[in-house]
């Protein structure tokens, strides 16, 4: 079996574009080799294949901050679509980090097949982060809002 070299820099720079643009998965290839890294609701995982369809080796995941998946307040998008912080361009966030909201207070919109569905906040409380950027695309799952 041949093992292709990993280069951590090149894997932490697909990273960084996942994170940048709100992607979940970039694949690089070259004749001999291909690089995927995926990003889920966890950490980042990355492997490299060769093209030969010898065995993949898996390379360590690049860390992450804390999984807000599993914090008590996490507001979980209940669709995949893009997601919208204010209600039209220019206008001002329906939230923002500290803010209070009460139960059923609209955090964001997200846009799916042409629909605006509101994300109202499942309880009451302080917006501790915002985790989605307005324009990027979420994913069934994904954690947009921390509440406290």
């Amino acid at each position: 079996m041949t093992r292709i070299p990993i280069d951590p820099d090149t894997i932490r720079a697909l990273a960084a574009v996942l994170v940048e643009t709100g992607l979940t998965e970039i694949e690089i290839a070259d004749k001999d080799s291909r690089i995927r890294v995926v990003r889920g609701g966890g950490p980042v995982a990355t492997t490299v294949v060769p093209v030969a369809a010898a065995p993949a080796a898996i390379a360590a995941p690049v860390p992450v901050a804390q999984d807000a998946a599993s914090h008590p307040g996490a507001v979980p998008s209940p669709m995949v679509g893009v997601a919208y912080l204010s209600p039209e361009p220019g206008a001002p966030a329906f939230v923002t980090v500290g803010q209070q909201v009460a139960a059923g207070q609209t955090l964001l919109l997200i846009e799916a097949m042409k629909t605006f569905n509101q994300i109202k906040a499942p309880k009451a409380g302080t917006v501790a982060a915002i985790l989605v950027q307005s324009g990027a695309p979420v994913e069934y799952g994904e954690v947009l809002v921390i509440l406290e």
